[in-house]
């Protein structure tokens, strides 16, 4: 899933090339870059973390607003940018949701493997991230 919101992005009248960077459509979607590139890559983090966040806790994620309803505080010299999420992407990377895997078994393993109490998905997760080498 790919969404484009719109981000006011607000330079720094003291130091230069710094940027304060705020989605309007997103509460409480902040973040901030020392150049305008770094400010539109944190963008892109801030945002896609917080609708995978939103995702992952099955809440609505919010409509970007059209771009002529957003209007930066003109005091702060602010203008708006248009970000793409990857959401996929990020959640690829970052997702931390559980996801449903059934695996088949001998029935005598389970009833062994339950008697002995013990918790299938720990045992199978522990067993990928030996097999992978990322523990």
């Amino acid at each position: 899933m790919k969404l484009i919101y719109p981000a006011c992005f607000y330079p720094d009248d003291e130091e230069k090339n710094f940027y304060t960077v705020i989605f309007p459509d997103l509460p409480g979607a902040v973040t901030e870059g020392r150049t305008l590139a770094t400010a539109i890559e944190m963008a892109v983090d801030c945002a896609c973390g917080w609708i995978l966040s939103a995702i992952e806790d099955n809440e609505i994620i919010p409509e970007p607003s059209p771009a002529d309803a957003i209007k930066p505080n003109e005091y702060e010299n602010g203008f708006v940018n248009f970000i793409l999420l990857d959401i996929d992407a990020y959640a690829e990377k970052y997702g931390s949701k559980a996801v449903r895997k059934n695996c088949t078994i001998p029935a005598w393993l389970n009833t062994a493997a339950e008697n002995a109490n013990l918790n299938f998905s720990q045992i199978l997760q522990n067993a990928l991230l030996e097999k992978l080498h990322l523990n």
